[in-house]
């Protein structure tokens, strides 16, 4: 049988010419290949440190600041590309000192690729420090600070970066005018929220306006910092010496401090340590704690609704700091329910009372140098640079006052102090159901204060004078007086010691324990029938006392205790200076006790100390039959101030014999 031959075009084709014909129809897809392993080596053996140079001129040029890899730069691809880059540093502003602003021992990103490369848009999964570094500083000719760094326009989005670690990191904050240096330590923590920036914890400390203080707490991730209208939250304390804070809440634009909400706690052993620390003069104090809501208004700092103890005392209130102007002013509304008297005592230069060694021992060491001199008055000189240092408008009202040796009921102060001239007006106090209504004015402009004291009583109860006393607490009476005293000096114990003035004090008619009038007249056979029967009260038609004071010492213009029963009579000085007694009383007994001694009444010694004795020298037999009293009256200035009463018997005046 016969074969037909193939035809050409049916032969099969040899397998180099086939391979020819394939690379020849697709030679792209080839290209592609070679391309893709070209590159996958290139990505393998490339020295992506070949970029650093660029990358470092294109920071500067956008800056204006230097900026260097000083180690390697090493790149992992991928949808999310990982940047590594050693050994940074970042230049300071021209004006600073130091030379770098912020530092790293490596910096670790995640950048993903489509977004920036179709968008333009930089989004930034995480960003990882390695013992970071970043000094924060003041321009200490004025203006910014050295991070006010101008970017320019820029191209696109901002950089979105969703988390933020940073691994032993330390940050520095410098006010060189403020003498005030902030160096602590920052480390991210894990976070909650896995999504969420993981927040940072602070510890460290430094210098505060020159005072040395230290700093613990956790503050949110510093890229909450990125939208100046977004709060800042944080829970920071800070000690400095004795004196401790806590504060919680939240800024806006924190390093400008511009805005923020904050509740503040505040405790110490001294309000006075606050002056070095924030500029505001307070007075000495036992220990404090107080608590309220700190927030900001312009130049205005406000402490509002506060409350706490001081010492022994409740105080709540609200107040405010203005700065930036002469000088700064503190304005307060303060609100005692409860304050213990001897709280008070730093205001006139006393220490405080205070239990154990809560108490500064500054002011323990002032009172125990006092009392070892034997004085009751205190030394201690106000500081005329904090007098000066600062305005006041401050209101206190005490609505209960525990003064266990006192009878005192409240208290309205009103203090002002403008350009070294402060002024209590009022400074009223609530005592034994009436009133002592006083004005004080101390200008401190010159280098010792004048000083000048206007007071009146009012409607005070004799038997409210003496809460304690059984037989006192009997007495029946009103008392009042007028006070007037200019003086000069740097200390109350000074302004005394030197005062000019008058003072008068005295008691209309009222009824008084005859035991107490019998044994002030040494009546001793009265004093005793008193003490072992029953006690009477018997009517004082009157009682007073007029003093001129001169270079500090207090001479008896005229004194009487005016009863049915006795007349005591009384004379001598009180001697402001030396804080010493020397007066004499002379008792004439009304009625025929054969044993009543007529005898002054010498009351000696010193305010700490006082004495009460008979005068020996000028003991008298009963043989003087009559003393002709002349008519006594009380001083014109204690006129408007008597409840004198009713009856012919109550005008202190007339003719007694015996």
């Amino acid at each position: 049988m016969h074969e037909t031959p193939p035809s050409p075009a049916a032969r099969p084709m040899p397998l180099l010419a086939r391979g020819r014909a394939m690379v020849s129809g697709h030679p792209l897809r080839i290209a592609l290949a070679l391309l893709a392993l070209t590159l996958i080596v290139l990505v393998l053996l490339w020295d992506w440190n070949w970029f650093k140079r660029p990358l470092e001129r294109m920071v500067e040029a956008r800056t204006g600041r230097s900026f260097i890899i000083g180690g390697d730069l090493d790149v992992d691809l991928g949808r999310v590309t990982t940047v590594r880059a050693d050994i940074l540093r970042f230049g300071n502003a021209d004006w600073a000192d130091e030379p770098v602003m912020a530092a790293a021992d490596r910096l670790e990103l995640q950048v993903e690729v489509l977004p920036l490369l179709l968008r333009r848009q930089a989004r930034l999964p995480e960003i990882r420090l390695t013992r970071p570094v970043l000094l924060l500083e003041t321009n200490p000719a004025g203006g910014a600070g050295n991070w006010d760094i101008d970017l320019g326009d820029g191209d696109g989005e901002p950089a979105q970066i969703r988390r933020l670690w940073v691994d032993d990191g330390r940050m520095r904050y410098l006010d060189t005018p403020g003498d005030t240096m902030i160096d602590v330590r920052l480390a991210s923590r894990e976070s909650r929220d896995a999504d969420a920036a993981p927040p940072v914890m602070i510890e460290g400390g430094g210098r505060w306006t020159g005072n040395r203080f230290t700093l613990q707490g956790v503050a949110e991730s510093p890229l909450e910092l990125q939208d100046a209208e977004k709060p800042y939250r944080l829970d920071l304390r800070a000690r400095a010496g004795a004196t401790r804070a806590h504060v919680r809440g939240r800024l806006v634009a924190p390093f400008q401090l511009r805005d923020f909400d904050l509740q503040f706690a505040l405790s110490g052993r001294n309000l006075e340590d606050l002056y070095p620390l924030v500029g505001v003069a307070l007075p000495d104090t036992p220990p404090y704690a107080l608590d309220g809501r700190l927030t900001r208004d312009g130049q205005t700092w406000h402490y509002d609704d506060f409350t706490g103890q001081v010492g022994q005392s409740d105080l709540s209130g609200s107040a405010a700091v203005t700065v930036g102007g002469e000088r700064p002013r503190l304005e307060a509304n303060l609100v005692s329910k409860r304050l213990d008297f001897d709280d008070l005592a730093g205001f006139i230069g006393g220490a405080p009372d205070a239990d154990g060694d809560a108490l500064d021992p500054e002011l323990v060491a002032r009172e125990r140098a006092l009392a070892a001199k034997g004085r009751i008055i205190p030394d201690t000189p106000y500081e005329l640079d904090k007098l000066r240092a600062m305005d006041a408008d401050v209101r206190l009202r005490a609505q209960r006052i525990n003064a266990p040796r006192l009878p005192i009921d409240d208290m309205d102060a009103h203090l002002v102090l403008e350009d070294g001239v402060l002024r209590l007006d009022p400074l009223d106090f609530g005592v034994a159901g009436g009133d002592i209504r006083s004005t004080i004015r101390m200008d401190a402009r010159e280098a010792t204060i004048r000083t000048r004291l206007q007071a009146s009583v009012r409607r005070i109860d004799l038997g409210g004078l003496f809460p304690d006393s059984t037989l006192a607490s009997q007495a029946v009476g009103k008392i009042g007086g007028e006070f007037t005293l200019n003086a000069t000096g740097n200390s109350v114990a000074a302004m005394l010691g030197g005062a000019d003035g008058d003072v008068a004090v005295g008691m209309g008619a009222g009824r008084v324990s005859n035991l107490l009038v019998e044994v002030a007249g040494l009546d001793v056979y009265e004093a005793l029938k008193y003490l072992i029967g029953r006690d009477k009260q018997i009517p004082i038609r009157c009682a007073f006392a007029e003093f001129e004071v001169k270079d500090g010492e207090m001479t008896a213009r005229s004194m009487a205790l005016d009863t049915t029963d006795t007349i005591i009579l009384g004379e001598g000085t009180i001697d402001l200076g030396d804080e010493e007694l020397d007066l004499l009383l002379r008792p004439r007994p009304k009625d025929r006790s054969i044993l009543a001694l007529r005898t002054p009444l010498t009351i000696g010694g010193t305010f700490a100390s006082p004495s009460f004795r008979p005068d020996m020298a000028r003991l008298g037999l009963r043989g003087a039959i009559a003393i002709a009293l002349g008519s006594i009256a009380p001083p014109a200035a204690l006129l408007a101030t008597l409840e004198l009463g009713g009856g012919e018997d109550s005008n202190c005046g007339g003719q007694y014999a015996k």
